[in-house]
């Protein structure tokens, strides 16, 4: 299994970045996945998730209303649309895939993509 983050970068208050995760291997269409972030000195946050045939999200308090995530099937990638960055935004950004079909065990990992609001 591979993931691989691209699409980070900086960006003024207010402004919008989309991230996108190419995935390989065996990740099923169905098996939850997601995005984390982490600042120096954190843990890692929990920011979107996308599950099941039906694609049901969920979001962070904190990103709700101005993330977005989904995801192409066909295509091999997750995407996050983050609009109305703000500085707490700031952070690596992760794509995460679980090896379950049960429950959300993420034990695959990409490298991380860093995102900067200023």
């Amino acid at each position: 299994v591979q993931l691989v983050e691209s699409g980070g970068g900086s960006v003024q208050t207010g402004g919008s970045l989309s991230l996108s995760c190419a995935y390989s291997g065996d990740i099923y269409d169905s098996y939850c996945m997601a995005w984390f972030r982490q600042t120096p000195g954190k843990e890692r946050e929990g920011v979107a998730v996308i599950e099941g045939a039906d694609g049901t999200t969920t979001y962070a308090d904190s990103v709700k209303g101005r993330f977005t995530i989904s995801k192409a099937n066909t295509k091999n990638t997750l995407y996050l649309q983050m609009d109305s960055l703000q500085p707490e935004d700031t952070a690596m950004y992760y794509c995460t895939a679980s090896d379950s079909p049960i429950l959300c065990a993420y034990n695959y990992w990409g490298q991380g993509t860093q995102v900067t609001v200023s």
